[in-house]
């Protein structure tokens, strides 16, 4: 797991905390700041699920290209 999605979630539970004490002491000013950090925080976890699924997909891909190499060394030996 990519750390921005650690880092994501963090913020996002943070946000949320900050927002619910916001609202329950009529805060205004802290019902906004907790939902900016709530947002900031769900849009670096999206990043971070970006980043996990590219990485994932290179890897695929290496996986693949090491297979053909191996199945094209085999034919050609044989």
């Amino acid at each position: 797991m990519d750390k921005d999605r650690v880092k994501g979630k963090a913020k996002d539970i943070a946000g949320r905390a900050e927002r619910q004490v916001g609202e329950w002491t009529g805060d205004e000013e802290k019902q906004i700041e907790g939902t900016k950090k709530q947002v900031r925080g769900k849009v670096q976890n999206a990043w971070g699920k970006i980043k996990d699924a590219g990485k994932k997909a290179s890897k695929q891909s290496e996986e693949r290209d090491s297979r053909a190499a191996r199945t094209r060394r085999k034919r050609d030996v044989a």
